[in-house]
């Protein structure tokens, strides 16, 4: 035997840490930005590239990928080492994968306020920067399983299994929801439609927030925090049970993001099951997190460290407590598309995500720079500001959620609506505005003063490098005998083993149960309890008999944990996705199915998504009275059939849309557009005027056809040779009836690309009428008062 001197890459870590704390900044300036323009319109600043509804999505990637991801990868980096007692494999790779990743974020700073975008939640990056993304993955995944395989320690530990988990999942979920086709170099449609878009998206939504934001983060609780609290984990038993629940239940939950709307009830109802079911797994977990504590409870008065890490484990409990609440149905028909969404989300962000990153922080830079930190009081004072910050911009949100649902649905004696203006519900919640962007505001102030704290700490010091020594086995000599060992486990016992045959069997009950009657629920989770107690009895007899454990049998095997993982995340997915995407009968028919788009509503379409206008207004009517009331017809499946990508919303800031078609004449449109008070008094909206001198790309309009053609599409090679001309006669339609109200503007603008579009939603074969083969007569000039309208954003 010998001893091998191992000198960590800590490098690679203190780049990231530098990376996500700068990306933090500037993520979470731009929410603080975006939060003022929901108080003041004023505040988008009157150009394309600082609406809300461009800077929103780029706040929400720099949270979640540059700041977030960044700080996940240095807690990787450095924990990983110091756990397999092992160097990162190849330092070219930790070098390509973290510059590989900042280009990335840059490129999605740049492209994302000029308005190139997917318009899919947290996957808005165009397929250029997809496909980076999934190389610079695969470049990390390499580099981890690289150094798993050559790793001096023989068992996993509990953050490991975390850290697999998210390497397998991440990729699975971003390659199959970044299918699409491209049209240019930084223009594409996704592969997916209506009905099958919105699951898949959610898919990925859901459980991007499931396997970016929170299992990274939960391996680096399980490595970060016994560190600072200087115990063991309180349960390891307790770590594999939440660990096998959290991935196995996880992947199912999307469709809760969904629930009433045209996608096909037994998805929804098995979303929201799941995602009850999520309540014991992720509090497993947040127990285990505050009880390693126990015993050390006293140090939290004098460690900013723990005060962080404790608190954002706190949050964790809070926001998977909240979560499966809201993704109950009736729950869940008060709170979605408001304000509550909001405050849960940022609940995680802020508090999980954010307060588990600055206890990282505090703990790894002074050892990472060989130093004490800075300013310990500094430290405490950021955690009160953050905290009070936090709360301010929950409560505030919870406010102006209640009150969106009650007032949205509020009915007078009679059955009408008591708040028919949609307005009427922005003027009430602005209180609500301001405070959540104190509250955030206060947040970042505590960020930036960390940010200062570790610069005076690094400043302080001098970066040095982790080592440590193991003991390495020399060759055994070929002319001495071998001593007999133990037979390794292999794979048959590892892929015969119970759970895995206990899981296989609740593939088999959950899909059957996909079409089986409302019943489906009670037997679904009784059946889930029943396998689990039966593992649970079984794996005791095991114990007790001497035999080693089933997942003592992998533990030891990287390979065999990777794909026992990747077999637990895709029975969720195949079990939910095949069958929307597969089967016809996903999208059950009423009455005629969706005309396809014109090829000047195909240009508004993509202008429409361009806008981000999906961020604040939803194209859904839920099965609700008031919103049937409110908005029209509910929405059917088969609406949406060509609609590549969807467009349904997540949050509604302004009214739904999806029957604007028709309602308002085009001058009501224009007007809206260039200054929407002048329509809708009390709005928030921002003027977009741009839209009125910008011009189409008149030549696209074959290309886009031909691409839906290819997509699925019916449109016939007639359609597609003469779109042009068909864009234009639709176009100049437009603009005649706009001239004869003393409108002008050019037959080819955006503007009127976009009216077209705006005035097409909602409208079957039935309603349209059939296209002029020339410029209509102007009609007769309408009254201002035509022109003003009660509903509005």
């Amino acid at each position: 035997m010998h001893q091998q001197r191992i000198i960590y890459d800590d490098t690679t870590v203190r780049r990231f840490i530098i990376a996500s704390v700068l990306f933090g900044i500037v993520g979470m300036a731009v929410g603080a930005l975006a939060a003022s323009q929901l108080a003041w319109w004023q505040a988008n600043l009157g150009i394309p590239y600082t609406t809300y509804s461009r800077l929103r999505p780029l706040h929400t990637n720099a949270v979640i990928f540059a700041f977030v991801g960044n700080m996940m990868f240095a807690g990787i980096y450095y924990s990983t080492q110091r756990l397999l007692k092992t160097r990162m494999a190849s330092d070219l790779l930790s070098k390509i994968h973290f510059w590989g990743w900042q280009l990335i974020i840059v490129a999605a700073a740049i492209s994302l306020p000029l308005g190139f975008t997917t318009s899919k939640e947290y996957a808005e990056l165009e397929w250029p920067i997809d496909v980076a993304i999934a190389v610079i993955w695969v470049v990390f995944a390499i580099n981890f399983f690289w150094t798993l395989a050559k790793r001096h320690e023989k068992n996993l530990y509990v953050a490991i299994w975390f850290y697999i988990a998210t390497i397998v999942t991440v990729a699975v979920l971003h390659i199959v929801n970044s299918l699409a086709l491209p049209l240019s170099g930084m223009k594409s449609y996704s592969v997916f439609a209506g009905v099958q878009d919105a699951l898949v998206q959610w898919w990925y939504g859901h459980n991007a927030v499931a396997f970016f934001l929170t299992t990274p983060i939960l391996g680096i609780m399980y490595y970060f925090l016994p560190k600072a609290a200087e115990r063991p984990v309180y349960s390891y038993r307790l770590s594999i049970i939440h660990f096998w629940a959290l991935v196995f239940i996880y992947i199912w939950a999307g469709p809760h993001h969904l629930l009433y709307t045209a996608l096909p009830d037994w998805a929804q109802s098995l979303g929201m099951i799941f995602s009850v079911m999520l309540w014991a797994p992720s509090w497993g977990g947040m127990l285990n997190g505050l009880l390693t504590l126990k015993g050390a409870w006293y140090k939290l008065r004098e460690d900013p460290v723990l005060k962080f890490l404790i608190a954002g484990v706190t949050f964790y409990g809070m926001a998977t407590f909240e979560g499966p609440l809201l993704s109950i149905k009736s729950v869940s028909a008060l709170g979605h598309y408001t304000d509550w969404i909001v405050g849960h989300v940022h609940s995680g962000a802020l508090g999980w995500n954010g307060f588990m990153a600055a206890g990282m922080f505090y703990w790894l830079v002074p050892r990472l720079y060989g130093t004490k930190l800075h300013s310990p009081k500094a430290a405490d004072a950021h955690f009160w500001l953050g905290t009070v910050g936090i709360l301010l911009y929950m409560v505030s949100m919870w406010i102006s959620g209640v009150t969106q649902g009650l007032m949205w649905q509020a009915a007078n004696p009679d059955g009408t609506l008591l708040y028919p203006n949609f307005v009427e519900t922005l003027l009430a919640i602005r209180p609500m505005y301001i405070v959540r962007f104190v509250g955030g505001s206060m947040y970042l102030v505590g960020f930036i003063m960390m940010a200062w704290n570790l610069w005076k700490t690094a400043r302080a010091g001098k970066a040095v490098d982790g080592e440590t020594t193991v003991v390495v086995e020399p060759p055994t000599p070929v002319a001495e005998p071998v001593p007999a060992k133990a037979p390794t486990p292999g794979w048959v016992q590892v892929v015969t083993g119970r759970p895995l045959v206990f899981a296989i069997a609740i593939l088999t009950v959950t899909m059957f149960l996909g079409w089986a009657k409302p019943v489906r629920a009670v037997v679904l989770m009784g059946a889930i309890i029943a396998l689990g107690e039966f593992a649970w009895i079984v794996t005791r007899r095991d114990r007790e008999a001497g035999r080693p454990s089933w997942f003592g049998l992998i533990e030891g095997k990287p390979l065999a944990f990777t794909v026992l993982t990747l077999i637990a995340i895709l029975i969720g997915g195949v079990a939910e996705l095949l069958p929307t995407i597969m089967l016809k009968q996903a999208v059950p028919a009423h009455g005629q199915a969706q005309e396809p788009y014109s090829p000047l509503e195909l240009q508004g379409r993509d202008l429409y998504v361009r806008e981000g206008c999906y961020t604040c207004h939803s194209q859904m009517i839920r099965p609700f009275v008031a919103e049937t009331q409110r908005y029209g017809d509910v929405s059917r499946a088969e609406e949406f059939i060509y609609d590549h990508p969807f467009q349904w919303g997540s949050k509604r800031t302004g009214p739904d849309l999806h029957r604007l078609g028709g309602k308002y004449p085009n001058l009501w449109h224009y007007t809206h557009m260039m200054d929407p008070r002048a329509t809708s008094p009390g709005s928030n909206m921002p003027p977009y005027p741009w839209l009125a001198e910008q011009r189409i790309v008149v030549k696209d309009a074959p290309k886009k056809l031909a691409l839906m053609q290819r997509l699925g599409v019916p449109y016939s090679n007639a359609d597609v040779d003469g779109a042009e001309a068909r864009q234009k006669r639709q176009a100049e339609g437009i603009t005649a009836d706009l001239a004869a109200q003393g409108v002008q503007v050019a037959w080819d603008s955006e503007m009127v690309a976009i009216i077209s579009y705006l005035q097409r939603l909602g409208r079957g074969p039935q309603d349209l009428p059939a296209p002029p083969e020339k410029a209509p007569a102007p009609p007769d000039r309408l009254p201002a008062a035509t022109i003003a309208s009660e509903e509005g954003r």
